[in-house]
């Protein structure tokens, strides 16, 4: 049996879906189909049933699944431990995070911390979703939400804020009755500045929606409405002012976040301080270590 295929397998179980496994594996879903088919082969039993749009697992599926998430757990603790002994600034360290806060506050620190440090190399994960550590996806996240499971060390780097902005043109040309909303369209879970603005709006239409706060502020920028935007993001912005300039929206919390068995890594080490040093700076105020 080939255990590579084992590895195809359990991505398939653990996603659901071809597509969501070949993302996953970063493959094309074709590969993730042959590879499940080669296992199939040597196991000589059907492991998933075909019918239907969507593959679902057989009950022999099911049972090679348990086993083989718990090889691949166990074989990603082996990763832990090597990479946990590693002493040098070198290696590929992965870090997910926020678009928003990659664009605006980690890519610049984290460029000069590799320029210092050629043999390092940094991969950032600028999206909404929540990069597994567990599985590997990341080495280190940055976090607005506390994470409540999983053998994880968790740093409090400060707070998000978050205020009403618009351009000042709309605001002149537009009576508060008639004030329109530029709104968060993320996941089905409503995230807490989405709940906020629409609170405000008291029913006042909302005229544009965006999945991202760079697309949020632009169309805010353009005179789409007001959008709710993080202080670091708008407060520079010269074409954006506060429409209650003493008035906080709502503060989200900012987490970093590191599986344990990585945390004494050189550059999980390095990088995390980095972390703390830029947030603080940027008077988000960092507390804890790892």
């Amino acid at each position: 049996m080939n255990w590579d295929d084992l590895r195809y397998f359990s991505a398939l179980a653990s996603t659901g879906s071809l597509s969501a496994a070949a993302r996953m594996l970063d493959v094309e879903h074709a590969t993730v189909a042959r590879r499940i088919a080669s296992l199939e082969d040597d196991l000589g039993i059907p492991l998933v049933d075909r019918r239907g749009r969507r593959w679902t697992l057989t009950a022999d599926g099911e049972r090679v699944a348990t086993i083989a998430d718990k090889m691949e757990a166990d074989t990603r603790a082996v990763r832990r431990l090597v990479d946990g002994v590693r002493s040098e600034l070198s290696g590929i360290i992965t870090i997910s995070a926020p678009p928003a806060l990659a664009v605006e506050i980690l890519t610049a620190p984290l460029v000069d911390l590799q320029n210092r440090h050629p043999r390092l190399t940094i991969r950032i994960i600028g999206e909404a979703r929540t990069a597994s550590l567990e599985r590997g996806e990341a080495d280190i996240a940055i976090r607005l939400s506390r994470p409540e499971d999983g053998d994880l060390t968790i740093t409090k780097l400060g707070e998000m804020n978050f205020r009403l902005y618009a351009n000042p043109e709309y605001l002149t040309a537009t009576g508060q009755e008639n004030w329109r909303f530029i709104g968060y369209d993320g996941p089905p879970t409503r995230a807490p500045q989405q709940a906020a603005i629409e609170d405000f709006a008291k029913g006042r239409s909302f005229s544009f929606y965006a999945s991202s706060l760079e697309i949020q502020q632009a169309a805010a920028r353009a005179g789409a409405g007001i959008a709710a935007l993080p202080d670091f993001m708008a407060t520079s912005d010269p074409k954006l002012v506060p429409v209650l300039p003493n008035a906080q929206l709502v503060s989200r919390d900012v987490w970093l976040v590191v599986h344990t068995d990585l945390k004494r890594t050189a550059p999980v080490r390095v990088i995390s301080q980095m972390l703390r040093e830029v947030f603080a700076r940027t008077r988000i105020d960092a507390d804890g270590d790892l």
